[in-house]
């Protein structure tokens, strides 16, 4: 991940018309916002990212805050754009590889780890997706995209301890289903939202 003080420089580059600045903007944030809207829009990802960027091109000079801030700003307006897919086709989201991939995975290290490692393939964002809506975005956006657990839960309307509960409850599913131990320290709050009335509720 670029140091915050670089992004912020982009920022405010491209704030001023720098163009360049823009496309370096683009090459940091699209991987990233991409494998998050894959887990909510599947196949339609792509055409979600390419309405974001019109957004964050046009509404860019009105963004006021740091980096962190940037790639919560970013991230909101990805997640509001699939929001609109979803609300306007009313399906769930779809995913192009089989879980299986990841469940035959072997590794000596923490499954967590491992799974961390493997989220920039398909087989990973499949298994991520199968995940309950709260805890799949709560891990995707804290781990790929790298926010925080209080910019997390501005965009998804949770609290900051929520969206750990979320991401660890998570990430302790990914580890069973790959075999292994799971996580440490597990938070106290439990997660009951089944994914129709997730979707509902993001809409």
């Amino acid at each position: 991940m670029v140091p915050p003080e670089d992004l912020e420089t982009l920022v405010r580059s491209a704030q001023t018309g720098d163009e360049e600045a823009f496309r370096q903007l683009y090459r940091l944030q699209q991987p990233a916002l991409l494998r998050y809207l894959r887990v909510l829009v599947g196949d339609d990802a792509e055409d979600v990212a390419s309405e974001a960027w019109l957004q964050i091109a046009r509404d860019l000079g009105t963004f006021r805050g740091d980096a962190e801030g940037f790639r919560g700003w970013t991230a909101t307006i990805a997640r509001h754009r699939a929001m609109d897919l979803l609300r306007a086709q009313r399906r769930r989201p779809q995913t192009g590889a089989p879980i299986e991939q990841l469940i035959e995975v072997s590794a000596d290290d923490d499954t967590a780890n491992r799974a961390v490692e493997l989220m920039s393939t398909d087989a990973a964002i499949a298994l991520i997706a199968s995940l309950p809506p709260e805890m799949a975005e709560a891990v995707m956006l804290r781990v790929v995209v790298g926010l925080d657990a209080t910019s997390t839960g501005k965009i998804l309307g949770r609290r900051a301890g929520a969206v750990r509960t979320a991401a660890y409850r998570g990430l302790r599913q990914l580890a069973q289903r790959l075999g292994k131990k799971e996580p440490e320290q597990p938070p106290p709050v439990p997660v009951t939202t089944s994914r129709v009335a997730a979707l509902k509720e993001m809409r």
